[in-house]
């Protein structure tokens, strides 16, 4: 097999590849048994027909096409891999020749990973980090906890408030007409929660129990439902109830019940301890986004679509994942929010451009400083995975290898070490 390539573009290689005309003639035989097997040809039994009688009856050509389907896939990752090319998306293939007794010619526009010319990324300059737990962040941590364990009372009378729940019933209508899932009945609705459409808790507010109200709202312009989106709605409400949390006091006894302390002081104590933890935590996580991103705004490079859209494909699933760890789906969400996946995708698409950057800046990085991931920095890694899911190394390097991760693993703790890397020799404001 032969392989050339020029680059015709910014991120675009157009590859000339060319397989053997030995390599052809295996790949016909075998297109021929396949074909051979579905054919019914008079005067013989399927899968019996001769070759010759065949190829006069349909033509040798009736076989290239499952012949370049098998040759295609190996002789263009051959070629891929001879040319230490990094392909990021589907290549177009454009067949030149394909003939009995003649080689196999194709030719690959590949997109592939850009090449990244790198600024200054050592001595970057990040701000610091305030860790000390303020009287305010601890009352305001105590203030969650507090509506954490709250409970809820049923109010008998009086009016509607933003954080009560109203128990509902209602009936919605555009153009005068009921649509699909607007109603509903003793429907539990936390006021506040922005769980509605915009503006249809507000109105809510200031209702009494048993009271009726027509509710107008406007379906947002982006709304899931393209039959509704951007139009104007009514909602008939009824109140039935109302709940209203009630607070539970900040003393010795709720200690008790929340944690393992006696007194609120030991345990005001030693939530400040863990709310210090916390920020410590986040505070390096802040310094190593500050500083990757320094390093990335101080490099050129150009980013092919392919690479972002894969990254949405990846952050999209990521979410829908995460959804359903919470006992949701897309659907719902896109009824909570008024989004649709088009919409979603889009507030993805900054996200995904940066964390592309990002990953392809300190690709390069590591790679100038000659960076690799050695033995002792896996089995480190996979020992740490061993504490945190309390399974053998052996069981997770198996794992790893089995699911083909393994490459993936080495990744991660090589972007992580050239994060060090990059903090070490960083300056604090």
């Amino acid at each position: 097999m032969k392989a050339t390539w020029e680059k015709i573009d910014k991120n675009i290689v157009s590859m000339d590849v060319e397989v053997d005309a030995e390599k052809v003639t295996v790949a016909l035989d075998q297109a021929f048994k396949k074909v051979a097997s579905k054919v019914n040809v008079p005067g013989f039994r399927k899968g019996k027909v001769p070759r010759g009688i065949f190829e006069s009856r349909f033509g040798v050509e009736s076989l290239y096409q499952d012949a370049i389907d098998i040759m295609l896939p190996e002789a263009y990752t051959a070629a891929i891999q001879e040319n230490e090319l990094q392909p990021v998306d589907r290549p177009e293939i454009d067949v030149t020749q394909i003939g009995k007794g003649q080689s196999f010619k194709f030719n690959a526009k590949v997109t592939v990973k850009p090449e990244v010319t790198l600024g200054e990324y050592k001595g970057i300059v990040i701000e610091a980090v305030e860790t000390e737990v303020k009287e305010e962040e601890l009352a305001t941590e105590l203030e969650r906890l507090q509506q954490r364990h709250a409970e809820l009372n049923v109010v008998e009378e009086g009016a509607a408030q933003s954080g009560d729940t109203a128990v509902i019933d209602f009936d919605g209508y555009v153009d005068g007409e009921p649509f699909e899932g607007g109603k509903a009945e003793r429907y539990s609705l936390e006021l506040g929660s922005g769980s509605f459409i915009p503006g249809f808790e507000e109105q809510v507010v200031g209702m009494e129990i048993g009271d009726f109200k027509d509710v107008e709202v406007s379906f947002p312009e982006d709304y899931h439902a393209e039959a509704l989106a951007g139009k104007q709605a009514v909602f008939k409400v009824k109140l039935h109830e109302l709940k209203r949390k009630s607070l539970p006091e900040l003393d010795d006894e709720f200690a008790k019940d929340v944690s393992e302390f006696d007194t609120l002081e030991e345990y005001k104590q030693d939530l400040s301890e863990k709310l210090k933890e916390r920020k410590e935590k986040e505070a390096e996580q802040a310094r190593e986004a500050s500083v990757v991103e320094k390093a990335a705004e101080a490099a050129e490079v150009d980013i092919p679509e392919a690479m972002i859209d894969t990254e949405i494909d990846y952050m999209f699933k990521d979410f829908e994942q995460r959804l359903g760890m919470q006992g949701m789906n897309l659907d719902l969400y896109y009824q909570f929010s008024g989004q649709n996946e088009e919409a979603l995708r889009g507030q993805m698409r900054s996200d995904a451009e940066k964390r592309v950057r990002n990953n392809l800046v300190l690709e390069a990085i590591a790679k100038a400083e000659d960076f690799d991931v050695s033995d002792e920095d896996l089995t480190e890694e996979l020992e740490k995975l061993s504490k945190q899911y309390n399974r053998p190394v052996s069981e997770l390097r198996d794992i790893f290898e089995k699911n083909g991760n393994l490459d993936s693993l080495k990744e991660d703790v090589l972007l992580r070490k050239t994060i060090g890397f990059l903090l070490d020799n960083s300056k604090t404001a």
